[in-house]
Order: structure tokens, then sequence, then C-alpha cells
């Protein structure tokens, strides 16, 4: 999710909460069980979601892995620059 989240960055993630195009998300894919990914929503697609990673030259994303299973909202970083995340959405 570079460069919106870097690896190590710590977020605030609201189990739950309803997702709208331009959050960013926690999802996991049907694909990989074992593998939670945070992605950009894009849209609604069949039963999930449609994502994809900010940076599109280094992301695994619904481009080769289909629709994800939205399992949260990704609001807030809190370690190490406190901030909300925005919205971005997608043409």
């Amino acid at each position: 999710m570079s460069p919106t989240l870097r690896d190590a960055d710590v977020v605030l993630a609201r189990f739950g909460a309803a997702a709208r195009p331009g959050d960013v998300v926690l999802v996991r894919w049907a694909a990989r069980p074992g593998q939670l990914s945070v992605k950009r929503a894009v849209r609604r697609a069949g039963t999930g979601w449609w994502v994809l990673g900010d940076n599109p030259y280094g992301s695994t994303d619904s481009r080769g892995l289909g629709e994800a299973e939205v399992l949260a909202v990704v609001g807030w970083r809190l370690w190490p620059r406190p901030g909300r995340l925005r919205s971005n959405p997608r043409p």
C-alpha cells in the first residue's frame, strides 16, 4: 500500500464497518485463505470487493486474485506518523 502505508506501520481497523469505494480495507482472499492484506476498496464485485494496491506496479490485488472479502476498514495510522487515512477514489 505504499505510499499510503509502509511495512511496520501500526494502524487502527474497524471490524464490521461498512466499506465504501476509496476506503483502505483489510481483506482476505479465497485463493489464499491464510493471507490478510491491506488494499484500497474500488467497487463491490459479486459477493465481495474489487480491491487494488496504491502502487499498481508492485501490488498483488484483485487484478491477479479476483474479488476479496473485506474484514475491516482501516481508518487511522497510529505509528510512526499518526493520522487519518483519507479516501482515494479511483476513476
